[in-house]
């Protein structure tokens, strides 16, 4: 995904900034009255009011790098910093039995290391993809309709959440999704690592990173889904539109030719009463991309040329997929482990998301409870991510890809990253995260690094 620079709305001065802030916080106030109350257990709702701020601060200090070509996306080896800072309103609204649209207003801003997203496979916060420079920046995040068709058998209770009205269901349904959202809203769920908002930061640790899943260049595209539930299975299918190029935020609303399919299947079990779920993945994309034998041919056969030569090959419609499993398992009442891993084709170039082919990655979440820490969470993750032969030959050849590229002193090694995190309950509603990532061969280059980054982060939800 591409660090965002076409905002919808754009904040430039402070009249403006006050203005819309103001707004935001008077909406929260009288849609919400009640911001940090208890929700009552099993209450039905018609409506639904919630927000989340989030302040992700990270730093790096340099690290080792030989000298780069001067046409290059390479992290820059120099001390450097970053932040992002998002505020999310979440609004519901039941139209009818059973039936209801959601909405998102979201006002962003960030700045990334280096001042733009490129320099390695897994970037070390995931809500770098929304934020587009120092000037706040408002724009639509989702507008959906769900519709629930209860099919019989026990009844389920979904309490009240983020785009989620409490409801009473059947446990045997069929939920259909359509609209503005993000593919990640519907597929690749787990309860360990899931958001990097309140989880765990890095990339391949809260989705596959290898899960090239259509979308504009902050996450989110136009499409439907449908989740059959039947006892303890769930199968999934949705297609979804992508960008009209590679990357880029304008989306390409020829759907029946150009598109994102993914179906998903999910199973609940218990192992000593103790519950997880396993999930296998298939996605397929359909887009004019441009294929990394033909960047590479076309590169070696012109010496001297830009060596992003994806663009000069990008002339038709050709396919991508990947498959991918999914494991969370509880390992005690308090903590729970992770695992996905996927393996996508890699010859062409990326599509929406990150310069990754297969992925894998695996980790442990625990509460503070044994601490008489109940609101507390400690996460351990590690990950390692690979490229198919086509994309390393193409960087070995010296070509740039779209978020990558070292040039000459290109030297493959997989990126492999570890990440550990203590997220501290400061009061009600308020959460402050220590992170620290370390990252190896940085941009599948082991003339690189090892890159350390340290971060904290504010969140508060209500």
């Amino acid at each position: 995904m591409k660090f965002t620079k076409h905002p919808i709305i754009k904040i430039s001065d402070s009249f403006k900034m006050k203005k819309i802030l103001t707004s935001f916080l008077i909406s929260c106030i009288s849609i919400s009255p009640f911001l940090f109350a208890e929700d009552e257990p099993f209450a039905q709702e018609n409506t639904s009011a919630k927000y989340q701020i989030t302040y992700n601060w990270q730093e790096h200090p340099s690290f080792a790098s030989p000298a780069l070509a001067p046409l290059n996306n390479s992290l820059n080896p120099s001390s450097d910093h970053m932040y992002t800072f998002s505020a999310t309103a979440h609004w519901g609204l039941r139209l009818w039995d059973n039936g209801e649209i959601y909405f998102n207003p979201e006002v962003v801003s960030g700045v990334p290391f280096s001042n733009a997203l490129i320099g390695m496979g897994s970037y070390t916060n995931g809500e770098i993809t929304r934020a587009a420079g120092t000037n706040l920046q408002l724009y639509r995040q989702r507008l959906f309709l769900r519709q629930t068709f209860n099919l019989g058998g026990e009844t389920d209770y979904i309490p009240s959440g983020f785009n989620q009205i409490a409801s009473t269901v059947d446990k045997n349904r069929l939920v259909v999704t359509a609209g503005n959202f993000s593919t990640l809203d519907v597929f690749d769920h787990n309860k360990y690592a899931n958001d990097p908002r309140t989880q765990f930061m890095n990339w391949g640790n809260w989705t596959y990173a290898a899960y090239d899943y259509a979308a504009d260049a902050r996450g989110y595209g136009w499409g439907a889904t449908a989740e059959l539930y039947y006892d303890d299975w769930v199968f999934r299918a949705g297609r979804m539109t992508g960008p009209i190029e590679p990357n880029l935020l304008e989306v390409d609303w020829q759907i029946l030719k150009h598109y994102g399919d993914q179906f998903e299947i999910e199973h609940k079990h218990t192992i000593n009463d103790l519950e997880g779920k396993i999930r296998l993945l298939y996605w397929i994309n359909r887009a004019v991309l441009a294929s990394f034998s033909d960047a590479t041919a076309y590169l070696l056969a012109n010496p001297g040329t830009n060596p992003q030569t994806i663009f000069n090959v990008r002339n038709g419609v050709k396919t991508k997929f990947g498959i991918g499993v999914n494991v969370e398992q509880e390992l005690t009442d308090n903590t729970g482990f992770f695992l996905r891993a996927m393996k996508a084709d890699g010859k062409t170039e990326t599509y929406a998301f990150t310069e990754v082919d297969s992925s894998v990655s695996m980790g442990l979440l625990t509460k503070g409870i044994s601490w008489n820490r109940p609101n507390d969470t400690v996460g351990i993750a590690l990950s390692e991510n690979r490229l198919s032969n086509e994309r390393r030959e193409y960087l070995e050849a010296g070509g740039i890809s779209y978020f990558i590229g070292d040039g000459p002193n290109f030297k493959y090694k997989p990126e492999e990253s570890s990440e550990i995190f203590y997220s501290i309950n400061l009061m009600k509603k308020i959460w402050l995260t220590l992170d620290y990532q370390s990252i190896l061969n940085p941009a599948y280059n082991s003339n690189r690094g090892p890159m350390n980054v340290y971060a904290f982060r504010i969140h508060t939800e209500f």
